[in-house]
């Protein structure tokens, strides 16, 4: 076997012992029959083992290390593995106490374990992420048979944190939930649905495998989210103690990792529309509060800030599109004529007037032939969707844009001509609305 790869519980014994001295110990094969991921939460919250596997198996055995200056290590083996069998009977009778139950019997007992004090019990949590699990499926375009298990799935999501196992050793929430619902007759869907809706547990954490854990997920961590800045819970400097950093990152990991189309603004006011409180603004505050975090995982990827400010200023409400533009315009600012674009833009937005008007181009008023060839190249570009799009576009009329400035007085005598000369400006600059604020590009 191999010893579970486990870095967090390696740096933690490193520190607790001062001269190390590794021994191997066993315990008895019958409580393999109790699920291995409770095995191993023993071992390593209580004793600090190490687990071993084989082929991803938990095989009767454990490493341990201690401190003693001892000669006789059996004493020390024979101690530890007596300990370890009594944590194991402990296990062994929480599970078969609530095994005697169905999963879902558990969750009326929620109504036992407070949220928050003004958003309720987790039984009232519980049903506010059934409704709102139901509308982003609804929302994200799932079938009937998918919304009808994340509708299962959400209903059961948090039942296993009334169980006896759970509240001994609240780190197996998913884990115990999984194996009871599989227990209880739900389908291997519901179950791993339940399980994988914590999921990532970290920032290089495993993603869910099905969509239908991912929308669970979103609705337990938006409706957390959205409540607790409705009672006006925020993170502080330092402080942040219902995990609100943690729940905003890891919607941004699923929304980006699973590639999911979504306006934050529209699933916000959904949590918002569930809560018992409901605040003015709260929508804007949770964006704002998740459009932070997105700014910190794109920096982190390495791209770079002005790219990163110029995409999300305008679409920061979709994570997922927000990264395609900007993986888009990191391409663009690579290319060796990137300085002429980017100059030629500007051009025609740095000359216009703040606070302008929408105003049509009069063509009537159009009199060289500059002018014209700027206002029938516009005529055929189609609106832009993508960077790609509007780039590609207007790199197409760069030779009209310069010949317009070369020929063309744009700050004429005659208001009429010049304003309909901005007018065609302001048309130019109008091909990355919905796209990308150029103007947080370095060097604008």
């Amino acid at each position: 076997g191999k010893i579970l790869d486990d870095a967090d519980l390696l740096s933690e014994v490193s520190n607790l012992i001062e001269s190390p001295k590794v021994f191997l110990g066993e315990f008895d094969r019958q409580y393999l029959d109790i699920p291995q991921e409770v095995l191993m939460a023993v071992m390593k919250k209580h004793q600090r083992y190490f687990p071993i596997l084989d082929d991803e198996n938990l095989l009767p055995f454990f490493v341990g290390v201690h401190n003693a200056d001892i000669e006789d290590s059996e004493l020390v083996i024979q101690g530890n593995e007596k300990v370890i069998s009594a944590r194991f009977a402990d296990a062994s009778y929480f599970v078969n106490a609530d095994s005697k139950r169905n999963l879902h019997e558990f969750r009326n007992d929620l109504n036992r374990l407070a949220f928050q004090e003004q958003l309720g019990s987790m039984l009232d949590k519980s049903q506010r992420i059934e409704q709102l699990a139901v509308q982003l499926a609804e929302y994200c375009r799932l079938d009937a048979d998918q919304v009808a298990t994340v509708k299962r799935a959400a209903y059961l999501s948090k039942a296993d944190l009334a169980t006896q196992m759970v509240v001994e050793m609240t780190a197996l929430q998913g884990v115990i939930g999984r194996e009871y619902a599989l227990q209880s007759g739900e389908s291997n869907q519901v179950a791993k649905a339940i399980e994988q809706h914590y999921w990532p547990l970290n920032i290089d954490g495993n993603l869910p495998e099905s969509i239908l854990a991912v929308v669970v997920g979103l609705a337990d961590r938006l409706d957390s989210l959205v409540g607790l800045l409705s009672v006006g819970l925020r993170p502080t400097g330092a402080t942040d103690p219902f995990g609100q950093r943690k729940m905003a990152l890891g919607c941004m990991q699923l929304l980006l990792g699973k590639d999911l189309d979504i306006d934050l603004r529209v699933v916000l006011e959904m949590a918002a529309q569930a809560q018992p409180v409901r605040t003015e603004g709260v929508v804007e505050q949770a964006a704002s509060f998740m459009l932070k975090r997105l700014q910190g995982v794109l920096r982190d990827r390495g791209y770079r800030h002005d790219v990163i400010e110029a995409v999300l200023s305008v679409q920061g409400h979709n994570p997922h599109r927000a990264l395609k533009s900007i993986e888009q315009l990191t391409t663009w600012i690579a290319r060796e004529d990137w300085s002429k674009i980017l100059d030629s833009f500007a051009r025609c937005v740095r000359i216009l007037p703040k606070d302008q008007e929408l105003v049509s181009v009069d063509h009537g008023l159009l009199s060289s032939e500059s002018e014209i060839d700027l206002w029938e190249a516009l005529s055929n570009i189609d609106p832009s969707d993508t960077v790609d799009d509007f780039l590609s576009s207007f790199t197409a009329i760069i030779p009209a844009v310069t010949s317009f400035f070369d020929e063309v007085l744009v700050m004429t005598d005659d208001l009429d001509v010049r304003s309909n000369r901005i007018a065609l400006l302001s048309s130019v600059s109008r091909l990355a609305n919905g796209v990308v604020n150029m103007s947080k590009m370095d060097g604008f």
